[in-house]
């Protein structure tokens, strides 16, 4: 019984206080689903927002480099004011776990409610999902992938959007030179797969940069920076 007891005892201390914390503070924005406050990384739960290499169709059938959008969208609405966020657990990053507010209101609702974001939660936030798709917001202007079917998507992936997709919408967003250029000038860091599934990016200059062909494989990726990098678990490679 004793030994019991201690077992309890100490998963109650694992599982509750010790990993929930309150951070505060103007965030860096690193994407659309990841912030930093207090050189803490903070991954806001319960939402799915585009990476910053996806790319999406707009309202005429054109490609757009949606996950852009979504991270400078996220941006602007933040506008250096200061965030409070409650944090409960990590991901499989390393990053905490959280829902955050300015000045009271929900920041991870408002990226699902203006489209940049879908919800992963159906019990907290598929309301605002909904609210998204019939104001043809963000993401649901046009057609696009869901952020979680992204990095592994092939020919038999559905493509999405709150009116009619075009007919060529499985064309432009899964054919194998989708990514050939990067979707912006400040996303130029190559993330390569490697055979043991390690997880390595190139930097401009680095060796061998200029031979990484990103069309080769589909979980090759695009970055704009080292810090969104790391926070999904790429390394630098050594030259």
């Amino acid at each position: 019984m004793k030994r019991r007891a201690m077992i309890t005892a100490l998963l109650a201390i694992i599982t509750t206080p010790a990993c929930a914390a309150k951070l505060s503070g103007p965030p860096r924005i690193v994407d659309g689903n990841t912030i930093e406050i207090e050189q803490t990384k903070i991954r806001l739960s319960g939402i799915e927002a585009p990476e910053t290499d996806q790319i999406c169709l707009d309202a005429h059938g054109q490609k757009w480099a949606c996950g852009i959008a979504a991270r400078d969208e996220l941006i602007r609405h933040s506008n250096g004011r200061t965030w409070d966020c409650h944090t409960t657990g990590v991901d499989k990053y390393g990053r905490s776990l959280g829902s955050c507010f300015i000045a009271g209101e929900d920041v991870n609702a408002w990226m699902i409610s203006s489209g940049w974001a879908l919800s992963s939660d159906p019990h907290t936030y598929i309301i605002y999902e909904v609210v998204a798709s019939n104001a043809y917001a963000g993401l649901w202007s046009g057609a696009f992938i869901a952020p979680w079917d992204w990095r592994r998507r092939n020919k038999g992936t559905i493509v999405v959007g709150a009116s009619s997709i075009p007919i060529d919408a499985q064309e432009l967003l899964l054919g194998s030179a989708l990514l050939s250029d990067p979707p912006s000038p400040e996303c130029v860091i190559k993330g390569t797969l490697g055979r043991g599934g390690e997880r390595t990016y190139h930097m401009p200059g680095q060796l061998g940069y200029g031979q990484i062909d990103m069309t080769k494989k589909l979980g090759d990726r695009w970055f704009c920076s080292e810090a969104e990098a790391e926070a999904t678990g790429w390394r630098k490679a050594a030259r």
